[in-house]
């Protein structure tokens, strides 16, 4: 068996991946603000302690780890979500594990696992993008992700679509995940509602479905929308996908959000060549994907 651990933003989720890429037992921890401030002690006492649990019950062969970051050389160079730079996080966790272990960004590792087990199984040139804490991306061409060489590259989350705009902790202003990920979108909502973040993405769904007429609540959305559109039409016009896939906890919101982003983009007219429909599918794995693409290789 592999284990997969796919180090969020927002939470810490840890599986054992079959040899059919199902997660056939997993563990999950929340990352709250205190989490952060002493974020890497939190990250390798909550694996270490899981690893230790798993093998107990399970033989590991093989741990993946999926980052929302820049990787390179088994070293987190840069995950400004989780206020990492330069971690050693492989190294660190070989002075107590002696299972081999392999690392990349979560959202490369999210559209693997799409691409070879859930909905982007039956293409072959398609686009993936995860909207969560921030908003991450990669581009598959006949089953491999695109090489962009030392660097990862496919940074959408980062473009500008706000000239002058929000500060975002990359460092710049008007980057698309400040407007587009689902952590901005919870934000608006909770913000609307007076709470913190406590309230959970559950609980917000539920005030959304049975108040998706409200006036201020569609104004939200709409917002959103408008922003998400943007920033992926602009994605579209690069790569001119035959899908693009949409993971992360956008996923739990599809039913509200999916239909209404496809059509908000076609009907604004932002593809530069111009359709009818556009084929934008939720990630089938849900937030298992991560844990089930980090111990898929990528040849």
């Amino acid at each position: 068996m592999k284990l997969g651990i796919d180090l969020g933003g927002s939470h810490i989720g840890i599986g054992i991946v079959n040899e059919k890429g199902y997660v056939v037992e997993k563990v999950e921890k929340r990352l709250l603000s205190k989490d952060k401030k002493n974020i890497k002690n939190v990250i390798e006492e909550y694996i270490f302690e899981q690893v230790e649990n798993f093998r107990k019950k399970q033989e590991i062969s093989l741990i993946g780890i999926a980052v929302p970051g820049t990787v390179s050389n088994n070293v987190v160079t840069k995950s400004v979500n989780l206020g990492l730079k330069n971690y050693p996080i492989v190294e660190r966790l070989q002075q107590k594990i002696n299972i081999p272990i392999q690392i990349a960004n979560d959202c490369s590792c999210a559209a693997l696992a799409e691409n070879k087990y859930g909905a982007l199984k039956k293409y072959s040139r398609e686009v993936f993008i995860t909207l969560g804490t921030g908003i991450g991306g990669a581009v598959i061409i006949d089953d491999k992700l695109l090489n962009t060489g030392d660097l990862p590259g496919c940074e959408f989350g980062h473009m500008i679509i706000q000239k002058n705009g929000l500060e975002c902790k990359c460092g710049k202003k008007g980057c698309f995940e400040k407007y587009a990920s689902m952590k901005a979108f919870k934000d608006n909502l909770r913000k609307e509602l007076g709470v913190d973040e406590n309230t959970r993405g559950q609980e917000l769904l539920d005030i959304l479905r049975k108040n998706e007429k409200n006036t201020k609540f569609k104004k939200i959305i709409d917002e959103y929308i408008e922003n998400l559109s943007i920033g992926l039409s602009n994605i579209v016009n690069i790569f001119e996908p035959e899908i693009i896939g949409i993971g992360g906890s956008f996923v739990f919101f599809s039913d509200i959000l999916l239909e209404k982003l496809k059509k908000n983009i076609i009907e604004k007219g932002y593809l530069f060549n111009p359709r009818k429909e556009i084929a934008i599918v939720p990630a089938i794995l849900g937030n298992d994907a991560g844990i089930i693409g980090s111990v898929i290789t990528n040849n």
